[in-house]
C-alpha cells in the first residue's frame, strides 16, 4: 500500500480503497516506524466491520499516515480523532483532510496516545490500535480503553501486532471477533461488550 515513488521528494502513496474517496491517492513522507496498513489488510478489516462504520465516532490512536482513519471516513464514519506524535505525519493528515474537504469530520492531536486517552471522557464506536511494533504500546493502550470506559457498548477495537510481539490482553468484557495473519502482521478485531 505504501509504495515509494522515484520522485525527488521521496513521497509514498496512500490509496483509499473504498467509499466516497475510493481510488484517491494521497502522498505522504515516509519516516522511521511509519508502517501503513496494507490495502489487503484494510480491505479485510472493513469487510469485517461492515455497517458498523456508518456514522461511527472513531479514534486512530497511532495514526501514522492516517490510512485507517481516512478509510473509515471514506466509508461513512461520522468523525475520527487522529492521534500521532510525529509532527510531519500529523501535518500531512491535516492536509489530507483539507484536500478531501473533510476538516469538519476529522480532528488531529499531536500527543502520545496514552496522554490523549487520559484527557478524554467521551466514548468511541471504533478504535484503531496500530502502534510501531516492538515498543510494548498495545497492552497499555487496551488497559486505558477498558479502565476509563472510553468505548460505547459494542464498540469495535482493531489491533495490529507483529508475530513476535506479546498477544493483546483485552479486558475481560471484550470478545475476539476476528483474527488473521498476513506476512509479518497479526490483526485482530475485538468487540467491547457491556462490562
Amino acid at each position: 500500500m505504501a509504495r515509494s515513488t522515484k520522485s525527488r521528494t521521496r513521497q509514498s502513496q496512500l490509496r483509499i480503497i473504498g467509499g466516497q474517496w475510493r481510488s484517491r491517492r494521497l502522498s505522504f513522507t515516509p519516516s522511521t516506524g511509519l508502517r501503513p496498513t496494507t490495502d489487503r489488510i484494510r480491505e479485510t478489516l472493513f469487510n469485517w466491520l461492515g455497517p458498523a462504520v456508518n456514522g461511527a465516532r472513531c479514534a486512530d490512536l497511532f495514526a501514522g499516515s492516517g490510512a485507517l482513519g481516512l478509510e473509515a471516513l471514506s466509508r461513512g464514519a461520522g468523525h475520527c480523532d487522529f492521534v500521532e506524535t510525529n509532527g510531519t505525519a500529523i501535518e500531512q493528515i491535516e492536509a489530507h483532510l483539507v484536500k478531501l474537504d473533510a476538516t469538519q469530520r476529522g480532528s488531529c492531536h499531536r500527543v502520545p496516545a496514552e496522554q490523549f486517552l487520559n484527557s478524554m471522557s467521551a466514548g468511541w464506536d471504533l478504535v484503531f490500535v496500530d502502534p510501531p511494533f516492538g515498543e510494548d504500546l498495545v497492552n497499555p493502550t487496551l488497559v486505558l480503553l477498558g479502565e476509563k470506559n472510553l468505548l460505547q457498548e459494542d464498540a469495535r477495537i482493531y489491533v495490529e501486532t507483529a508475530p513476535q510481539d506479546p498477544a493483546p490482553q483485552a479486558p475481560a468484557h471484550w470478545t475476539l471477533h476476528r483474527e488473521k495473519q498476513a506476512g509479518g502482521v497479526i490483526y485482530r478485531l475485538f468487540i467491547a461488550r457491556a462490562g
